[in-house]
Formats: structure tokens, C-alpha cells, sequence
């Protein structure tokens, strides 16, 4: 199962913009603005309202003041939840986002979401090792493909860990943004459901790496949409595909996405799924993350 109409986010009650993170997010900006944390909580607010709508599953939990985790509402980074029970807990590389691995949280996800088996790659942080969820990684969940770039929160090490735990290969490459830095999160430049997709070739530096990610979703039957690294600087890889309770797939990307994208890509994504695109410009400018990082996938 790729996709699901379950999901779990959390609702920022102290939303700012994180200095320890920002050292390798360079999609982040501070913004000097007074109401930033309230601008959060409306977009959040619109962003769960759209879901609704569209008939998805959404609990939101409220995130708490203290301790104060400014990138709350990004929890795919922290947990990943997968149809054979397991949840999985990821070491992350900011020592203030791994106190968003609150127990209230976990309480929820084991006793009331069914995750009969704990997963805990953790321990790694005190290695100095990191894998931050289904931001570090892509999972081609058919085919149990991890796709993932190498970068600072991103070990192969844990990669390695979590593949043998987990029965996936993965696929490792490096990718650049268009002003030379490693990508920090692999779902900032590609992202994968049932039909289609979505990665930018042009950030993957070596060939030889670009044609083993261009052969894995080939064989896995995906239709490739190609996307340009300005298009990544607006979050145009930085979707992912549920569906509604009754089945209907959706592609959710924020608004700046879909401005980006071009009419034959937006055309070819529209053919398999309804796009869902809400404005997220104060969450995608302070935080450096975007819709899909707002989206944490429960499967039981």
C-alpha cells in the first residue's frame, strides 16, 4: 500500500524560525515579524480544513508550549508509521527537535493507531548519525525502495539500519540545490505515488546515480515528472500523495508548488490525482519545509 487516507499533524503553538536547523536547511529565512507563530496556526488551520474537506482522515494533536519545539508541525521527521504495525522513532540531528518525540505522541500512535512493534533508531544520536523519517527518505512502499540523499541529517549508516529492520534497499545518491548546497531532506526534491513520480534529475550530481534513481521508478511503473531546480526552491518535489476515505487520490503540494510547476506537469499529475495545494508561505519561509513535511502518514 502507497498511499493512505490517514494522518497525523501537529498543530504549532510556538511556530519561529530554528537556528539549529537552519545551519543546513537553506530553504529557511528568518523573518523579523511579530505575528509569524500566528500565521502559522491559520495556514495550519486552512491546510487541515482543505484535507477535511476532501474527505481525509486528519487528528491533529496540539502541540504543547514547553518544551518549545519550533518544528512541530514537520512530525514525518520523528516518526514514520507503516501497514505491518511497525512505528518507527528516527535520530534526529537538532538536539530541540528531538523533544518533539513527545510521550503524549507516542502514547497515541501505539495504544489507540495500533503500532504493535517499536522500531527505535534513536540511539544513533549519540553516534553523531541521523536519518530524520520519511524526510531523509522516500519510500517507494510497493516496491520497499528507500530513496535517499546524503546530507548532514542523513546517514547511510542509519539508512542501513533501517533497511535491514524493515526489509527495504535502498537507493543513495547526492543532490545539490541550485546554488551548489546538499539537499538536506531527500523530500525536497522528489517524491513518489502510485502512478506518478516527482524528481528533479537535474540536482542528482553524478550520472551514474541519476540513471539507477531513473531505473528504480522506471521499473517500479512510474511516470516521471522531471522538475528544474528553481522549481525545488519553491517546493515543487516536496509533495505527497493520500486518498480520501473512499479511495479518491489526492496530490497535496503547497500553492507556491503549483504555481511552479509548468501545464504539462501539473497536467500529467492531474490525470491520476486531485491536487490539493494550500498557501503556505509563512510555514515554507520560516520553517524551510512545506506540505508534505505537515503530513505524517498512519497505516493500520
Amino acid at each position: 500500500m502507497q498511499t493512505t487516507s490517514k494522518l497525523l499533524m501537529i498543530r504549532p503553538t510556538r511556530f519561529a524560525f530554528n537556528a539549529d536547523t537552519a545551519q543546513n536547511n537553506f530553504f529557511q529565512q528568518k523573518v523579523e515579524c511579530g505575528s509569524v507563530a500566528e500565521k502559522a496556526v491559520e495556514e495550519f488551520d486552512a491546510f487541515v480544513q482543505l484535507l477535511r474537506g476532501n474527505d481525509v482522515d486528519v487528528t491533529v494533536v496540539q502541540d504543547t508550549k514547553e518544551p518549545h519545539t519550533p518544528d512541530a508541525l514537520f512530525p514525518n521527521n520523528w516518526f514514520s508509521s507503516h501497514i505491518t504495525g511497525e512505528l518507527v522513532l528516527y535520530p534526529m540531528f537538532a538536539e530541540n527537535r528531538r523533544l518533539e518525540r513527545k510521550p503524549e505522541v507516542v502514547d497515541l500512535l501505539r495504544r489507540k493507531m495500533n503500532h504493535r512493534k517499536l522500531v527505535d533508531l534513536t540511539h544513533w544520536e549519540e553516534e553523531g548519525e541521523f536519518l530524520e523519517g520519511t524526510g531523509s527518505m522516500v519510500l517507494d512502499r510497493r516496491k520497499r525502495i528507500a530513496y535517499c540523499c546524503r546530507s548532514p541529517r542523513t546517514s547511510e549508516k542509519v539508512l542501513t539500519d533501517f533497511c535491514s529492520r524493515m526489509s527495504y534497499d535502498a537507493i543513495v545518491f547526492d543532490a545539490l540545490d541550485q546554488g551548489g548546497n546538499p539537499i538536506y531532506h531527500t523530500n525536497v526534491m522528489m517524491a513518489i505515488g502510485s502512478q506518478v513520480a516527482i524528481v528533479c534529475l537535474a540536482s542528482i550530481s553524478e550520472p551514474g546515480d541519476r540513471q539507477k534513481v531513473i531505473s528504480g521508478l522506471t521499473a517500479a511503473g512510474k511516470i516521471i515528472v522531471d522538475i528544474a531546480q528553481e522549481q525545488v526552491a519553491h517546493f515543487a518535489g516536496n509533495m505527497l500523495e493520500i486518498k480520501s476515505r473512499n479511495g479518491t487520490p489526492l496530490m497535496v503540494m503547497s500553492a507556491s508548488a503549483r504555481n511552479a510547476l509548468t501545464s504539462a506537469q501539473e497536467s500529467t499529475i492531474a490525470t491520476f490525482n486531485r491536487i490539493l495545494a494550500p498557501d503556505l508561505q509563512t510555514i515554507e519561509t520560516v520553517g524551510g519545509g512545506s506540505a508534505r513535511c505537515m503530513l505524517a502518514e498512519i497505516f493500520y
